[in-house]
């Protein structure tokens, strides 16, 4: 039947009916599509964020700041002036000076440097310390993660105030100090998170596959599970930072942070703090710069979040 209509076919329509394609245009109607790598792939949802893209712009605009600023100024951050008091902002001081005629605008940026180091620092820290600690809580479990756990609850009760007044009576205020006072307490929220992750993970079918065919406990853990629960991890890591800035602004605005003379945020706003009433200008610059810098990051752990949990997508 089909051959005899094929037949009725060929003898409807001309040999000459129908014109051979060429082959540069055979494949015109596939749709091709590059492939993306994971990390290609936040990147692009994470453009889609216009407030996350936007939080980045100034997060760098204002590392650049904070980094190359004070070099390309006459003025250092400590170098007094006391014929130009309590200056308003202009050409030459475009903050303004303080009460020892420092210029202030050198002095943002330079706290800035400590005030900026201190939050990625400590990110940097608690996510070594968390992911290793949560990890191997989650993988091993049994009386090793019950041990494990329970000194992180003995640290996590501790007021952190306890411990940043310890720690400043035996190393003294600096930037040690503050940097240890405050990862000594903040890693375990992380950790927690990533032994929850871990164990979850662990008994996803990959996992028993990776273990079946040989594997190693430690490629599993770090190639695999820690792997494939990078997105809170980051996210949470994300927003340790501007955690950070604001402990490290608190401890040095009620005085045992940062010694004077350095300058960070924190200290800068504790100094304004006597000269509010006349020149309340001193101390919207340094409250400006952590409001503006907490808030950018705040919107990039945002878009981050989105970007790295397709179900918010």
């Amino acid at each position: 039947m089909s051959e005899m209509k094929l037949e009725e076919m060929k003898n409807v329509l001309p040999a000459d009916a129908f014109d051979s394609l060429p082959e540069d245009e055979k494949n015109n109607e596939f749709i091709a599509m590059k492939s993306k790598t994971y990390f290609e792939d936040v990147w692009f949802q994470f453009k889609k964020n216009k407030l996350a893209v936007a939080g980045l712009i100034f997060l760098v605009i204002m590392i650049i700041f904070a980094v190359f600023g004070p070099m390309f100024s006459k003025y250092t951050y400590d170098a007094q002036d006391l014929t130009n008091r309590n200056l308003l902002p202009c050409a030459e001081h475009w903050f303004g000076t303080d009460k020892f005629g420092r210029d202030l605008f050198v002095r943002v940026m330079y706290g800035g440097r400590i005030s900026l180091a201190v939050g990625f620092a400590a990110a940097l820290i608690n996510l070594f310390i968390g992911v290793i600690w949560g990890g191997v809580c989650g993988y091993i479990g049994g009386k090793l993660d019950m041990v494990l756990m329970r000194i992180v609850d003995i640290i996590y009760s501790v007021p952190t105030l306890l411990y940043v007044i310890l720690i400043m009576l035996v190393f003294g205020s600096n930037v040690f100090s503050v940097l240890l006072a405050i990862c000594i307490s903040s890693w375990v929220g992380l950790a927690r998170q990533v032994r929850a992750q871990v164990m979850a993970q662990k008994q996803m079918e990959y996992s028993l596959a990776a273990r079946v065919i040989g594997a190693s406990d430690s490629r599993i853990l770090f190639k695999h599970l820690i792997k494939n629960s990078m997105g809170p991890i980051i996210v949470n890591t994300t927003l340790i930072v501007p955690s950070a800035i604001f402990t490290e602004a608190f401890l040095s605005f009620v005085g045992i942070g940062i010694s004077i003379p350095q300058a960070s945020w924190g200290t800068l706003a504790n100094e304004a703090r006597s000269l509010i009433a006349t020149q309340p200008i001193q101390m919207i610059w340094p409250v400006a710069a952590i409001c503006l810098t907490m808030l950018s990051l705040n919107f990039i752990g945002d878009g981050l979040n989105q970007a790295l949990d397709p179900k918010k997508r």
